[in-house]
């Protein structure tokens, strides 16, 4: 299990987004055992083990839709008996009805990483502004250095402030529109913001970077001093986050084909399925070989 944490700790410093799944309850017989651990990255690969080849799948798919939503869930995997009325509210209940009669209660947690405030410039407010988001839990971190933009990495849920109060704003936002950056904004008045979009769309950035750019960054709160600045660009952040945006993007499909089992109607992993019948230019997936051979005795029962 050290293992598997330490890389669940890399991943966290490398912004990569996972789902940490633990088993926090079981019933034999089943291979699961209590606090197994597992990762589940976003490409639907699995480090680590908390049950057999049945509840893989359905985990993988639980997982990926947590990573979408952002949302911890309970997940239950069960005989069908044991959906009725005997579990607490809110929990995903999904059958198993493989040939085992034992049940799990997986906790799934999705590892998103926070959102990150990059200042470019040297001032009060790009201090106040990393100050404001480290508050939130959030990281921050703040770079006066031309080349050093040129190695930033950015992701969806990276905002890029610059503040350069005018000595390489041009520059600045250059570097960082090239970024996947989910926010890029300018402080600076009205008339100077206009102009360095006009130096910009002659440089040749395209349009649609352009109107990625906020200018002025921050809600509009008047002529205020640059703690409030710094306020009002942590409130656009904050009014972005709460919108959806500024997040790591996960795309919201399943990152492999899936397959329903036509006998139990347990989700089968299409890739590298081990039990399959072709019927009638079909192709059945199953969970376990006794539901293809159930299958084979009596397809009409099940088309």
């Amino acid at each position: 299990m050290g293992d598997l944490l330490t890389e669940a700790s890399g991943l966290r410093a490398e912004r990569r987004p996972f789902v940490l799944a633990t088993v926090v309850w079981r019933r034999a017989p089943t291979s699961g055992r209590a606090g197994a651990k597992a990762i589940v990255l976003a490409d639907g690969s699995v480090r680590g083990f908390i049950g057999g080849a049945c509840a893989e799948p359905t985990l993988v798919r639980q997982a990926h839709e947590a990573l979408v939503d952002g949302r911890p869930r309970l997940l239950f995997l069960g005989p069908l008996d044991d959906l009725d009325g005997v579990l607490r509210a809110g929990i995903v209940r999904v059958p198993m009805a493989c040939e085992s009669e034992g049940a799990l209660e997986i906790y799934l947690e999705p590892m998103l990483p926070a959102p990150r405030v990059v200042v470019v410039g040297h001032s009060p407010l790009a201090s106040t502004l990393a100050t404001l988001a480290d508050g939130l839990g959030w990281s921050s971190e703040t770079v006066d250095d031309e080349a050093a933009l040129a190695q930033l990495r950015a992701d969806g849920a990276t905002a890029i402030v610059v503040a350069t109060q005018g000595r390489y704003d041009e520059a600045a936002l250059q570097a960082a529109l090239a970024t996947d950056a989910g926010y890029v904004g300018l402080v600076a008045s009205r008339r100077r913001a206009a102009a360095v979009v006009e130096w910009l769309r002659e440089s040749g950035v395209e349009p649609e970077a352009l109107q990625r750019l906020h200018s002025p960054a921050g809600i509009d709160l008047g002529a205020v001093d640059n703690p409030e600045i710094a306020v009002a660009i942590l409130a656009e952040l904050v009014t972005l986050r709460a919108q959806g945006r500024l997040r790591v993007g996960v795309e919201g499909t399943p990152p492999s084909q899936e397959a329903v089992d036509p006998v139990c109607g347990m989700t089968v992993t299409v890739d590298g399925a081990r039990h399959v019948s072709e019927l009638e230019g079909r192709t059945f997936y199953f969970c376990a070989a006794s539901c293809k051979r159930t299958f084979d005795a009596a397809p009409d029962k099940f088309r």
